[in-house]
Formats: C-alpha cells, sequence, structure tokens
C-alpha cells in the first residue's frame, strides 16, 4: 500500500483542476480571442479584395484590346498592347492634363506644408491671446463643406482674374488643404520634447531657425504623413477645377481630363484605351504611397508612441 499525503485543511480533492463540463476563463477568453481574430482577418482580407481587384481588373484591360475586354474579361491578356497607352498619352491629350496636375499639385503641396507648418508650430509651442480661437477657426474650416463656397469662390476668383490660371488654383487648393494640415501638424508638434527647442534658444538660434533647422527635421514622419494625404486629395480632386478652370482647354486637369476621355473613348468605343488614361492618372498616387508607406505609418504613431 503507498500513503497519500493528507490534504490542507480547506482543500477539496482536484481543486487545481476545472470541473467536468465547466470551462476555465482563461478557456473562454482564448476561443472569444480566437473568434474575434478570425473574424478581424476575414473582414480585412475582404476589405482587400475589393480595393486590390478592381485595381488590377483596370491594369490587365489597359493592356488589352475591345474585344477581349469584353470576350474574356477576367482572363490575362494574350498580348500586350502598349498602343492603348501611346494613344491615351498623345492623342487623348492625357500627357498636357498629366503636366498641368504636376505644376499645380506641386505648387499647392509647397505652400500647403510651408504655411501649414509654420502656423500649426507657433498654436501648438506658444501661447498668446487668441491661440485657441485661431486654432478652432482653422478646425472649423474641415467642416465647411466646399460645394457651399463654389458659387462665391467663383466670383470672387473672377473678380481677380484667377480663372483660368495656374496660380489661382494653387491659392484655393492651398486654402481648401490648410485646415487639416494645421489639425493634423499641431498635434505632433505638440508631441515632440520641448527641452531641444530651448537649448536652440539658448545657443542664440532665433525662433525662424530654431524652427527650419532644428523642429521641423524632427517633424519629418508627420509632414510626410500629412503631404502623402494633402497629395491623394489635390491629385485627385474634381469639383474645384470643374468649376474655376472651364475657360482654357490647355489648362485643364487630370481629373477633367479623365472625365472628356471617358465622355469621347465611350462615343467611340475605345475602351482599352480609357483604361490606359485610367492606370495612368492612378499611378503617380500609388508610386508616391509605396515609396513613403512606412513613414506614413511612422506618422500616423508617432504621437501614440510618444
Amino acid at each position: 500500500m503507498t500513503a497519500t499525503a493528507p490534504e490542507g485543511p480547506g482543500e477539496l480533492p482536484g481543486a487545481d483542476s476545472p470541473l467536468p463540463g465547466v470551462d476555465s476563463p482563461k478557456g473562454r477568453q482564448g476561443s472569444e480571442g480566437g473568434v474575434l481574430n478570425v473574424f478581424s482577418h476575414g473582414v480585412l482580407i475582404l476589405w482587400g479584395l475589393m480595393v486590390t481587384l478592381p485595381l488590377l481588373w483596370a491594369v490587365m484591360s489597359s493592356f488589352k484590346d475591345d474585344k477581349s475586354i469584353f470576350t474574356s474579361p477576367w482572363a490575362l491578356p494574350s498580348s500586350l498592347h502598349l498602343d492603348n497607352w501611346s494613344r491615351a498619352w498623345s492623342q487623348a491629350h492625357m500627357s498636357d492634363y498629366f503636366l498641368n496636375s504636376v505644376i499645380v499639385v506641386a505648387g499647392s503641396l509647397f505652400g500647403t506644408m510651408l504655411l501649414g507648418s509654420m502656423a500649426a508650430y507657433v498654436l501648438a509651442r506658444f501661447e498668446f491671446p487668441g491661440n485657441r480661437f485661431i486654432y478652432y477657426l482653422f478646425v472649423g474650416g474641415m467642416s465647411f463643406p466646399v460645394i457651399l463656397a463654389l458659387v462665391p469662390l467663383f466670383f470672387v476668383m473672377k473678380n481677380m482674374q484667377l480663372l483660368d490660371t495656374y496660380h489661382g488654383l494653387i491659392l484655393v487648393y492651398i486654402a481648401y488643404s490648410l485646415p487639416f494640415t494645421i489639425f493634423f501638424l499641431s498635434g505632433f508638434f505638440r508631441t515632440l520634447p520641448s527641452s531641444i527647442a530651448e537649448a536652440a534658444v539658448i545657443d542664440g538660434a532665433s525662433h525662424t531657425r530654431t524652427f527650419f533647422q532644428v523642429m521641423l527635421p524632427m517633424a519629418k514622419p508627420g509632414l510626410i504623413s500629412v503631404g502623402i494625404f494633402n497629395f491623394l486629395g489635390q491629385w485627385n480632386q474634381y469639383l474645384l477645377p470643374a468649376v474655376l478652370n472651364v475657360g482654357d482647354e490647355d489648362k485643364k486637369l487630370l481629373p477633367q481630363g479623365l472625365v472628356a476621355l471617358a465622355v469621347s473613348q465611350g462615343y467611340k468605343g475605345d475602351w482599352s484605351g480609357l483604361f490606359a488614361g485610367l492606370v495612368i492618372a492612378m499611378l503617380p498616387v500609388l508610386a508616391a504611397y509605396i515609396v513613403f508607406q512606412r513613414q506614413v505609418q511612422a506618422g500616423l504613431t508617432a504621437g501614440a508612441l510618444k
């Protein structure tokens, strides 16, 4: 016979093991977490397919002929019809529209980032009467629908002789993008350490030099993130140029050119040229996000990590 150690007072036999048919709290939490993970991954996969499949289909269709687009829409192109791209680039004047968009977006993006970062830095780091009022005034601009300002904006631009001009659209784009830029960057500048700026001022640096040489390089992740968002919004902007840029055909931007291409190529039945023009318009946006993907993610999480 083997002797077993007596159990301590107040202990029940097998108290460490769960009763039959009763789940432990850890087991229930694990099962719930597993179900939640499966559901979230399924939603993400579904969302990814909804985004990528139309994009891949448009790219494939841009290399097909018109007959293959309708007879075998989901099949890979049997041969690459590069003439679709050359036809959209030259005959449909996509090259002119592309250049116009580059000029306007480059100027407006530079002005937006320069003015927005300077205003956000002052509002975030300096206390003065009216600071909060000016900040909330900019934030309120984010909630104002741009469609309500189209009619008065048209007459203001007309009286200032800024219709159908590059610099007119640049100024409008800057004003349109400043509220979000200031809102985003002001929160980012608040997360930066004040000791570095104070050390620069003690060493004799002016506020301007401290901003451009010390604080602005530290805010690089936030600048890249908001710059990408502004680039996407300005590059895809259709409503403002459609209202303020209607007289001169040579000054039309890429979204206007795509609409004109869709109308003209739709009547001609040149669907392959239309898909090629669509992909040409998408390439800069995809390239910008792929190149700066890490910086965008770092800028969005920098405030939470600090």
